[in-house]
């Protein structure tokens, strides 16, 4: 599944998945969990997953934004506080260096990216188990985003898996 979804993508024009991305956010900002959301975990995004960068500047100043951070096989979340403090991690993957943030039950919404998601809210991951660790310990709103060619029939679960409540992929 991993790489059928990877070869559907690399057949998309990059302007394609920035504008895809683009509604995607703007389907997200549009929600009353988002609008009331004051704490949101996001990521910051691969070249192959939705556009997250410039949302989260649009929304840094006027919510709070956790980033993970890889750290060993799990994910650390740290404070956004602009991209000047992002260092290139694990993964070649944009992290902040600045203040950890380990208040997981203040944590208000997660945007959670995947390799593919089904409309039962199943997730599909790179596969490392990195976010299979981190979402147990977060208890708020869980929205999976991803685009159209992500959306697969039915993922296969463990027992271990956390369903997103909602995912949004248009």
């Amino acid at each position: 599944m991993r790489k059928q979804i990877a070869n559907l993508k690399v057949q998309q024009s990059e302007s394609t998945l920035k504008e895809l991305s683009h509604n995607i956010l703007a389907s997200l900002e549009t929600l009353a969990v988002f609008k009331e959301a004051s704490i949101i975990l996001l990521y910051y995004s691969l070249p192959d997953e939705v556009f997250t960068h410039q949302f989260i500047e649009k929304w840094k100043d006027t919510k709070t934004i956790i980033l993970p951070v890889v750290v060993g096989d799990d994910l650390e979340l740290r404070y956004y506080t602009g991209k000047q403090d992002l260092a290139v991690g694990r993964y070649n993957i944009k992290e902040p260096i600045g203040e950890v943030f380990d208040n997981y039950s203040a944590i208000d919404l997660a945007i959670i990216p995947g390799v593919g998601f089904d409309l039962k809210g199943n997730r599909l991951g790179r596969g490392k188990g990195y976010y299979d660790r981190l979402l147990p310990k977060i208890d708020a709103y869980k929205i999976g985003i991803c685009y159209p060619l992500q959306i697969i029939d039915d993922i296969p679960v463990e027992p271990f898996d956390i369903k997103m409540n909602q995912v949004i992929y248009s």
